[in-house]
């Protein structure tokens, strides 16, 4: 393995400034004991100091607080949603006939993949999800943190640093950091029970009336208006208490159980699905097959959740304290329907074709232990904290091919295992330096472990039967995802080390900076040095201004280095089978594969912060480089791709894909977050936000191709303009959040407003692109507390039914533009409108 070293000039860069902060949240709690915690500027665990502020106006960098109420009032269920309603810079794109990633949806901060931001939980980083997303969607090619598994109600607030934080906290913190802090009440708690479910009417997709044969003995079709839908009902039930630990420490508990019946975007398949007859006329039975055969939306997802929260005082001045959490996911989600006449299909076991149906058993667990103690002047944290996920596959409603009319339908596929385990410690004191002010000092080492798995499913689920001369019979393995086969077992870990330092003091009394630096030593890709420096100056006691300077890193996730499958892909509307190989595969470097070296990026951050009463207002410009960026190569296929695979032993794969240090990125932006309270006297209060993101990412950058490719000529390229597209116009140009929540009496009524800018969905030629015209989202909630103890709430979400426009029309190459009506890239989603009702009870 080839080790990556930093450039002259960053290393330079690394050496002359430094960061903020390394402290994790049970530091900063302890840390505010005393009055130096005023003076932590980038501390992401703020407690007992936020007023009706949407970012911390002391903080140096910008951070978005999102509270529980907050939460409580969106009527959405998912966190993920949650912070897509409340952080401008914040999406979750859809995702749907995207195989797992349909079942574990991932999000993006600023437009940069979903590994480049960093989920902490209490100030500790939480494991990544097992499963890498391989369909042609936003966050292709990345590993990312499952965000739903951890439960709204055991949520107490979350943190959202908007700022580059990898000399903080290490890999995947270029794009930022969120922090989710655990409810810590002692006492009390509620019960809440929600149910909703889609009521829409499909923009531009019409209802197919009747089927009938034209003069020339064609299918034609009668539609009438657009099809209406009553779909995906929404059960949620939910729970936290707190309990004390005689009068020296708290439990806090949560559990959660949501039940999501699938939703039906599809329009209807105009295709022949069935053999002519021998006279060449249609079969009858093409007049009355159910044409919605696809499953085009959202999963079904059953999930339950239980969470923990627990701190107890010992002797000495000592506290114990620890978190975890199991929580567990079963999906179901379709893939490409074969038709009758598909010859994927034996007529002997589906006689009218059939949707052969991805299913998911994800099981996720963690635990954290940490003590706290003060040592003569030093203030100390120890911890250690475990993670696993495990993202078991199958299919049902299918069968293998190659093993004709007696092939099973049901299949295990194998699973997907990530485990992490992590030593923490960090040590914290004041020192006099001869400065204007005590500096606040922090050292700190980490250890971690990680470890991922593929393990083989069962044999019929990958196996491809043979004839007699040793060719493929027919189509191998499972219909619509293939299993994981003995030459795709993994069984591979690293791990690293990492040693921080951090400085905070005031050069003059309205001056503070930051100093801090991260060195961080891989097992497989060798070291780095990343480091920061922020400041914040304060004009007068309601202007300050603020800025960061920062390195970063992102080492490659153990599946992008060691991944290897045979899968069904979307590319360009048409479903095709391709092999995924890891870099060091033969196959893979019979393409150009060379091994991977980790990312690097500079972060450079300015704004103000202005407050004045119950107005606030934030501005901060960024800009984020980062090169070596590991992608996903394009689908690489042909007679000359699949030549040179023969001669490499590869050969039943129709194209190859594989990670690829390929490009260099450059994203940049602007944040604005304004929040006013308005009291109204005998009418209550009004409080009002308006929150906006500009955000533009630009490919700066891309590798030429390897001589091998070169070789083949002009067609075929490693990295070519639909990834590219996906990195540059994949998520909006802009996002507007806007929201109003009046308290008058026993009732609340909060309304949303969210505008998402243009988003692209581009092909591999320009005709093909398919653009996406911004869009307002409206959300309206109205609540009702006749006292403490109940809560009453009625709400919509999507209220005016907005939809992107329909690719029916726009896409004629291809049938699939007419079953798939509009395109996954839309940011808002492709449900419609959502009504619910809610009940809480709190005690």
């Amino acid at each position: 393995m080839t080790f990556k070293r930093l450039s002259a000039n960053k290393l330079a860069l690394s050496l002359a400034v430094t960061t903020a902060l390394s402290t994790p949240y049970s530091m900063a709690v302890a840390a505010e004991q005393d009055n130096q915690a005023e003076k932590n500027i980038e501390v992401i665990s703020v407690t007992g100091t936020r007023r009706s502020l949407r970012s911390i106006a002391e903080s140096s960098v910008p951070v978005d607080i999102i509270t529980s109420g907050d939460m409580a009032s969106t009527g959405q269920l998912e966190i993920s949603q949650v912070l897509a309603n409340q952080v401008p810079s914040f999406n979750y794109p859809s995702a749907t006939v995207a195989d797992g990633t349909d079942h574990a949806r991932p999000a993006v901060l600023r437009g940069l993949a979903p590994d480049h931001t960093l989920v902490l939980i209490n100030g500790k980083r939480r494991h990544s999800g097992a499963l890498l997303n391989l369909g042609g969607v936003v966050g292709r090619g990345s590993t990312a943190v499952d965000l739903n598994m951890i439960p709204t109600s055991a949520i107490k607030r979350v943190e959202v640093l908007r700022d580059g934080a990898a000399a903080q906290y290490g890999s995947d913190a270029i794009a930022g950091v969120i922090n989710i802090i655990l409810k810590d009440a002692s006492e009390g708690g509620s019960v809440s029970v929600t149910y909703g479910q889609y009521d829409t009417q499909m923009a531009g997709a019409p209802n197919l009336e009747s089927t009938y044969a034209d003069a020339n003995g064609n299918l034609a079709f009668n539609t009438g208006d657009d099809r209406e839908v009553n779909d995906g009902s929404t059960r949620t039930i939910s729970a936290n208490s707190g309990f004390s630990l005689s009068d020296k420490g708290f439990v806090n508990v949560s559990i959660e159980y949501r039940d999501n019946d699938p939703t039906q975007r599809s329009g209807f398949d105009p295709r022949e699905q069935y053999s002519r007859l021998d006279d060449g006329s249609l079969d009858p039975r093409e007049f009355t097959i159910d044409r919605y055969n696809h499953r085009f939306g959202k999963a079904e997802l059953e999930d339950y959740a239980l969470f923990y929260n627990m701190g107890y005082d010992l002797d000495n001045g000592l506290n114990l304290y620890s978190f975890g959490s199991y929580s567990k996911r079963e999906g179901n989600s379709g893939g490409f329907y074969r038709r009758a006449k598909d010859d994927r299909n034996i007529l002997e076991v589906y006689p009218d074709g059939f949707l052969p149906q991805i299913e998911t058993d994800v099981e996720d667990y963690s635990l954290a232990l940490g003590l706290q103690g003060e040592t003569g002047e030093w203030t100390w944290d120890v911890s250690t904290n475990y993670g696993r996920n495990d993202f078991s596959l199958g299919v049902v409603n299918s069968l293998n091919t190659s093993l004709g009319a007696t092939s099973q339908t049901e299949f295990d596929n194998g699973a997907l295992v990530y485990d992490q385990f992590i030593i923490n410690g960090d040590a914290s004191t004041t020192l006099d330096l001869g400065l204007p002010d005590d500096v606040f000092f922090t050292v700190g080492a980490e250890y971690r472990h990680e470890s991922y798995k593929i393990e083989q499913g069962e044999e019929a689920s990958y196996i491809t039967a043979l004839d007699s001369d040793g060719n493929p019979i027919a189509a191998g393995g499972a219909q619509v995802l293939s299993g994981f086969g003995p030459e795709s077992v993994t069984d591979e870990s690293r791990h690293n080390v990492a040693i921080f330092v951090e400085f905070d003091t005031y050069l003059t009394e309205k001056w503070n900076v930051v100093l801090a630096s991260r060195y961080e030593d891989y097992s497989d890709f060798g070291d780095t040095f990343t480091s920061k420096l922020a400041t914040r100056y304060s004009i007068t006691d309601n202007l300050s201004l603020r800025g960061a300077v920062s390195t970063g890193f992102r080492a490659p996730s153990l599946a992008q280095s060691s991944y290897r499958q045979i899968s069904t892909v979307l590319e360009n509307n048409q479903p095709f089978e391709v092999g995924l190989f890891p870099s060091d595969a033969p196959a893979a470097q019979a393409l150009g594969a060379k091994e991977l070296d980790a990312e690097d990026s500079v972060n450079l951050t300015a704004g103000f912060v202005y407050t004045q009463g119950n107005f606030s207002l934030t501005v901060d410009a960024y800009r984020i480089d980062i090169d070596d960026r590991v992608v996903l190569s394009e689908n690489l296929s042909g007679e000359a791709v699949q030549q040179i695979l023969a001669d490499a032993g590869e050969l039943n794969t129709e194209s190859v894909r594989y990670f690829t240090n390929a490009i260099d990125s450059r994203t940049q932006g602007i944040d604005i977050v304004a929040t006013y309270t308005l009291e109204l006297d005998n009418l209550g209060d009004l409080r009002l936000n308006a929150a906006a993101n500009f955000n533009d990412t630009e490919v700066t950058h891309v590798d030429d191709n390897p001589e091998q490719l070169n070789s083949l000529g002009d067609d075929y390229v490693v990295f070519a303009r639909r990834e590219v597209g996906r990195f540059e116009e994949g998520t909006p140009d802009s996002k507007w959040n806007l929201s109003a929540v009046w308290n008058f009496n026993e009732w609340q009524t909060t309304l949303r407003a969210t505008r998402y800018g243009e988003v692209a969905d581009i092909s591999t030629t320009s005709d093909r692109d398919e653009y996406l015209d911004a869009k307002w989202i409206t959300d309206l909630e109205v609540a009702y507390r006749p006292n403490d103890e109940w809560k009453f709430a009625l709400g919509a979400n999507n209220l005016f039914d907005q939809y992107p426009q329909a690719t029916v029309n726009n896409i004629g190459y291809s049938d699939f533009g007419q079953i798939f009506p509009y395109t996954p890239y839309a940011p808002y989603g492709l449900d419609g409108r959502f009504l619910y009702g809610n009940i809480t009870y709190s005690f």
